[in-house]
């Protein structure tokens, strides 16, 4: 070869095997090997996942989604404290309820158990005026703004004009 040729090697055996470890690496944390412990609680059940959340905020309002199916509305609390919100509840577990007793379970995935979500918010809310629903297994909190947080339009003088006063935008 010259010094100008560029040498090609065929790269997709080295991907093969690197798909291949990871294939490995993924089932047998599935079925039981010592990585198996890193999704597993002491007693040998699954840990679950916090409550997931979708959280945006436009230019009047924070709005926080959770998505907690089973969730009983009456156990759950929602507390704002120094530009932190805190959503707190308890999912029963569906393998205790009546009609699950004689079952025999192929699957139990859905998520149950006590949980606490911390958001810090983007900026300073009006906890006395949010607004919570909870229809269908889906929280929507809407935490306003904060008067003080709000954009204010500020006049600019010039000598020698009228002094114009200090205006909010909407």
């Amino acid at each position: 070869m010259s010094r100008n040729t560029v040498a090609r090697r065929p790269v997709a055996g080295e991907f093969v095997s690197l798909r291949e470890a990871m294939d490995r690496l993924l089932s047998e944390s599935v079925s039981g090997s010592p990585f198996r412990t890193l999704w597993s609680s002491a007693n040998g059940q699954t840990t679950q996942r916090p409550l997931p959340l979708d959280v945006y905020a436009t230019t009047d309002e924070v709005v926080i989604v959770a998505a907690a199916p089973g969730l009983n509305p009456d156990k759950l609390t929602i507390t704002v404290e120094q530009g932190v919100v805190a959503i707190r509840g308890e999912i029963p577990n569906a393998v205790e309820s009546k009609e699950a007793k004689q079952a025999t379970w192929y699957l139990h995935e859905l998520p149950s158990g006590a949980f606490r979500r911390s958001v810090p918010l983007p900026f300073e809310v009006d906890a006395a005026q949010a607004d919570a629903h909870f229809e269908h297994g889906i929280l929507r909190l809407r935490l306003p703004k904060a008067e003080q947080a709000r954009p204010k339009q500020i006049t600019v003088r010039v000598p020698g004009a009228e002094p114009a006063a200090l205006s909010e935008s909407s």
